[in-house]
Order: structure tokens, then C-alpha cells, then sequence
């Protein structure tokens, strides 16, 4: 089991959550494995990993959407485990948008107010106020088949912004969009969990989400939490193997490990603990951390190149046949094409290694 406090740059005004040796069974199947995770007022947590690794297990759990056969969870500092969902002040967005077709925009996001006893025209302003918050001020009276997918996505959140929760919970929210709406909500959404300060917690199995969105990003596997940290210190610094492979792209190449180092490809690269430190292993070497060069006397041949924007991919293939991805600003790519030889190097960044 891995827990770590939240960052200190963290400062929202929303409430802590905490949960404290989550434990759940379905039948044989142990789908927590002692949860333990603590987040921040005003964070923003990504729960990342494979379908059936427990993240939306937690959500549930989080949302009284389903029960905690072990352990505990807290918000604010209150015991709500046994708690019903309607007693949760939980705002909740899931893939499925979850409209009531019927219903106008304003009248959807006006729904949960409604059930509070909120009077008309509060809850009209309220809820008005809510779709100029998302973008959609204008859509008010515009029912859902009128609307896109990502305005309906929209709609969804200010419904769940309305009742003014606890907390967000956000269930692989943009997984029905395409790429590019699927790109600008997500900025769009990050922008007003900053704006509002509300603790959110984010499950997604899309690791270019979970690495742009979160505070933190925590990977789960097979029910237990791998590793949780900052972007950057998760994609950097992988703790175990599991990160370490399922975390970005990474090119296992073989080596020589010792005295907290490995050679591979010529260079003595410093290895991060938790991995194989001895020995024949395997180096996780990320493709931006190979380097290559055009020479016609390379012991190396390029196999693909693939130009994706303002960057470059290449499959190589080295003199033993193993495969590596290098990946590249396109101004570097100049000499790279099928065929081409080139000499392969590794920068000196720090890998994770795994036995061979």
C-alpha cells in the first residue's frame, strides 16, 4: 500500500477527503486492497489505471454509490462512510451525460436545486449562473438532442456545480468525446475546478487526462495504489515496475546494473530505486531520452518515422534486433527516414530497471 500527503502548493477552499484503509469485496474479487489516500481542500486527484484496477470502486465509494467493506472515509473531517448518498453533498459527472431529455439545459442544472426546496426564481438565477460559469449562458433553453456531445458534457457539470457540493467526482467524464472536444474540456473543466476551489477527484483510464489535469495522479493495479505524485515526479520517478511500464512510452532495453547505475548503449545511466540493481536487466529508457544521429557507419538502421506536429517519433531497429522509439523536436529529425543508418545514445536521465 503507497500514501503520501498532498502537495503543499496545494491552497483551494474546498474540503479534505481522506480515505483510511479502504477495503471492498465483490464475492472472491478483493477490489480495494487497503486504500489509503489523502487529498487536499481545493486538490484535484487522478485516479489512473487499466479497467478493473478499483479506481471507480473508490469514486462509488467516495459518491455512497457503493459500500466500504473495511476502513474509513472522511470529508472535512466527518465520518461519512455509513452515510446515504443523498446525505453526501457529492456532485457527480459520469461518461454517460445523464440528461433528462425533456428538460432545457437551465431546467437540468436547475433539477438538483429544485430538489433541494430552493424557490423558482433563486434556483433559475442559480442555475443560469452556472451555464455562464461553463460557457453555455447561452444554451439555456436549448434541450439536450440540440446540443453537442461536449455541450451536453457541459451541461452535466454545471448540474453537478449547482448544489454547490463538497466535493467532484468526475467518472472517465470525457471518454464518449472525441480527441479534440475531449482536449478543450478538459482544460476547461480544470480551469473551473481552479476557479471554484472544489476538492475533486477524477478517475480516467487516459494517462495524457489524468498527467494534464491532476494535482496529483495516483495509479492503481489490481486494486492496491501503486505510486501517487505530481505529474512530473510520477512520469520522472516511478516507484515500481508497474508505473514505471504503464506510465508514458518506454523502450526496455537490455544492460548491466550495479553500484546504483547500468550501462546501456555505451553510457552508465543512474538507476531510480525499487527496481532490479544487479545484473543482466532490462532499462525503461523513455523514447525522448534517446538520442540519434545520422551516420552512414551506424550500427543502427531507422525502421518508421512518424512526424506528430511540433514532434517526431522513429522506430529503430539496434544490431541485436531490439526495437527502440526515439522521440524528438521535428527540427531534429533532419536525416531520419526508412532505411537511414544512425548511431543510438541514452541520456544520462535516471531509469527504472526490471529483471531481465
Amino acid at each position: 500500500m503507497t500514501t503520501a500527503s498532498p502537495s503543499p502548493e496545494t491552497t483551494g477552499h474546498g474540503v479534505a477527503v481522506v480515505f483510511e484503509d479502504m477495503h471492498r469485496w465483490y464475492g472472491p474479487v478483493h477490489a480495494l486492497q487497503g486504500l489509503s489516500i489523502d487529498i487536499a481542500p481545493g486538490e484535484l486527484v487522478a485516479l489512473l489505471g487499466p479497467s478493473g484496477c478499483g479506481k471507480t470502486t473508490a469514486l462509488r465509494a467516495l459518491g455512497g454509490l457503493d459500500v466500504v467493506d473495511q476502513g474509513r472515509i472522511l470529508v472535512g473531517g466527518k465520518d461519512i462512510t455509513n452515510l446515504p448518498a443523498n446525505k453526501r453533498n457529492m456532485g457527480i459527472v459520469f461518461q454517460a451525460y445523464s440528461l433528462f431529455p425533456n428538460m432545457t439545459a437551465l431546467d437540468n442544472v436547475a433539477y438538483g436545486l429544485r430538489l433541494r426546496g430552493m424557490d423558482a426564481s433563486t434556483r433559475k438565477k442559480k442555475a443560469q449562473d452556472t451555464l455562464d460559469l461553463v460557457g453555455l449562458g447561452d444554451q439555456a433553453r436549448k434541450y439536450p438532442h440540440q446540443m453537442s456531445g461536449g455541450q451536453q458534457q457541459r451541461v452535466a457539470l454545471a448540474r453537478a456545480l449547482a448544489i454547490e457540493p463538497s466535493v467532484l467526482l468526475l467518472d472517465e467524464p470525457l471518454s464518449a468525446l472525441d480527441a479534440k472536444v475531449r482536449r478543450q474540456l478538459r482544460e476547461e473543466i480544470r480551469r473551473i475546478q481552479i476557479m471554484v476551489g472544489i476538492t475533486t477527484l477524477f478517475v480516467t483510464h487516459d494517462q495524457e487526462e489524468a498527467l494534464a489535469m491532476g494535482d496529483r495522479v495516483g495509479v492503481m493495479s489490481a486494486g492496491r495504489l501503486e505510486q501517487i505524485a505530481a505529474p512530473a515526479e510520477l512520469y520522472d520517478r516511478p516507484k515500481t515496475r508497474f508505473v514505471a511500464e504503464f506510465v508514458g512510452l518506454t523502450n526496455r532495453i537490455p544492460g548491466v546494473a550495479g553500484n546504483g547505475a547500468v550501462e546501456v548503449l555505451g553510457a552508465r545511466v543512474p538507476l531510480l530505486p525499487g527496481g532490479a540493481d544487479r545484473g543482466r536487466v532490462g532499462a525503461l529508457v523513455r523514447p525522448e531520452n534517446i538520442q540519434l544521429k545520422p551516420a552512414e557507419t551506424g550500427s543502427a538502421h531507422v525502421l518508421a518515422v512518424s512526424f506528430l506536429g511540433s514532434l517526431c517519433r522513429a522506430q529503430v531497429a539496434l544490431s541485436d534486433q531490439t526495437i527502440v522509439v526515439a522521440q524528438m523536436g521535428a527540427a531534429e529529425s533532419v536525416g531520419l527516414y526508412p532505411g537511414a543508418k544512425v548511431d543510438v545514445g541514452v541520456m544520462p536521465a535516471p531509469v527504472f530497471a526490471v529483471a531481465d
